[in-house]
């Protein structure tokens, strides 16, 4: 090698040297040089949910807006993915939760939908952060012993869903000569006959989840919530004559349902109710936000009231957030679950998703109608968590459920219908 050529490579191993130190130092002091682009990411905090449209997208600007006057200096990545009803949004979070690549913080329903990722060891307990934030003090009991699981908390629900609403069409009752809607499970049945009897559509439904909606809340109104709770837990008895009684009514409120359900969505089916084509819908208050969207008015075009048999009773559902374990920025984390459980979080986004706070010191004039009635619901009624919605029941028992179901309604055989649920809890319900 020729002195000159010695000295070329000399200087530029000398120059790698000098830049993986300035880099180092860089890193060391702020963020700069070669670890500039990892400091920026831990700076930004990466929310995943699945929502991207309507109110749900609305609300969740409300709280960004919130979040970006707040935290100047933490950049807010909103991670959400469109697709199948939160569908899409589950399928990429797993492959990244699988991969050790997890967001920040991301959306699942309250309750025993969390179970698989507590139980693969992807969730942090958040217990202390609601005992610091007063969260467990505004929130009700009732809400926190139900989403509770070995004792802790995983998840900060954002908001409340109530699933038993029953809406109705004034206009058909009136036609059908029914002055008040019905209050127990037999007067609606009768009143659905009546109906019938008119030609009009007794009772709108939508795809398979909606029937599924249905049997639920029909389970409730006869079983009431603490039998209804009991057929969660370890050692559940379905096997009895209370849930055969549940069962046959269902099979009864099927049949005065729509023919061509199976091909409507449930918005399809909720507005055969607000343009007088059908007496009744059942299905959660998301639809009042529906109704809003369509300048529907409530008690002229819709009215509403618990489930014949749920009146007292809130069947509830929630978004909620979570803390993953391994989260990029822990710390960001934390303020964004305590932003999305506080007062303020709360009334900027609810009003705008068209659902209720899961606080008790709600702003109430910030409120529609229907959503002011539904807060005072909340504060006075008995809850029941939804199984439709990823409250009482893990994602493996649901889908043993629908499987159950989807067979019963091809065959129509309750016996057998029963028989599969019995099966389906000896399998699961252990925890």
């Amino acid at each position: 090698m020729t002195k000159t050529r010695y000295l070329r490579v000399l200087a530029v191993a000398l120059a790698l040297v000098l830049a993986v130190a300035a880099a180092a130092c860089g890193g060391d002091d702020d963020g700069g040089g070669g670890e500039e682009a990892g400091a920026t990411k831990k700076k930004d905090v990466e929310v995943f949910s699945w929502w991207t449209g309507g109110g749900e997208a609305a609300g969740l600007e409300k709280i960004i807006a919130i979040w970006n006057k707040e935290q100047p200096d933490m950049k807010f990545k909103n991670a959400a993915v469109a697709g199948g009803a939160g569908t899409n949004a589950k399928a990429v979070l797993a492959q990244r939760l699988s991969a050790n690549d997890p967001p920040d913080s991301f959306q699942g329903h309250a309750g025993k939908e969390l179970l698989d990722y507590i139980k693969a060891g992807q969730l942090e307990p958040i217990d202390s952060l609601f005992k610091d934030e007063g969260f467990d003090s505004v929130m009700p009991q009732q809400l926190l012993d139900q989403i509770r699981y070995q004792g802790h908390i995983y998840s900060v629900p954002v908001n409340i869903h109530r699933a038993n609403v029953l809406w109705y069409s004034p206009k058909v009752l009136q036609q059908a000569g029914i002055s008040t809607p019905p209050k127990t499970m037999a007067e609606f049945i009768t009143d659905l006959g009546k109906v019938k009897a008119k030609g009009q559509i007794p009772l709108s439904m939508g795809e398979q989840w909606t029937s599924k909606h249905l049997l639920e809340t029909v389970m409730l109104g006869d079983l009431g919530p603490e039998k209804w709770a009991a057929l969660w837990k370890t050692g559940a008895d379905w096997s009895g004559s209370d849930v055969t009684k549940a069962l046959n009514d269902y099979a009864k409120v099927l049949s005065y349902t729509n023919s061509d359900a199976p091909s409507l969505t449930w918005q399809d089916a909720s507005k055969l109710v607000v343009d007088g084509k059908a007496a009744f819908n059942i299905m959660g208050d998301w639809a009042n936000g529906y109704f809003t969207e369509l300048n529907k008015k409530g008690k002229t075009d819709y009215g509403y009231v618990a489930v014949p048999g749920t009146d007292g009773v809130y069947m509830w559902l929630s978004d909620s957030f979570t803390l993953p374990k391994g989260a990029p920025n822990r710390e960001g984390a934390l303020e964004w679950l305590k932003l999305v459980g506080s007062k303020d979080g709360q009334d900027a986004f609810n009003p705008v998703k068209g659902s209720i706070p899961a606080r008790n010191d709600a702003d109430a004039s910030k409120y529609n109608e229907y959503l002011q009635w539904a807060l005072g619901e909340w504060k006075k009624d008995k809850l029941a968590g939804s199984l439709t919605h990823g409250v009482v029941a893990s994602n493996a028992w649901n889908t043993d459920i629908d499987g159950a179901l989807g067979q019963f309604l091809q065959d129509k055989d309750v016996a057998k219908f029963q028989q599969r649920l019995v099966d389906a809890a000896k399998k699961h319900a252990t925890a």
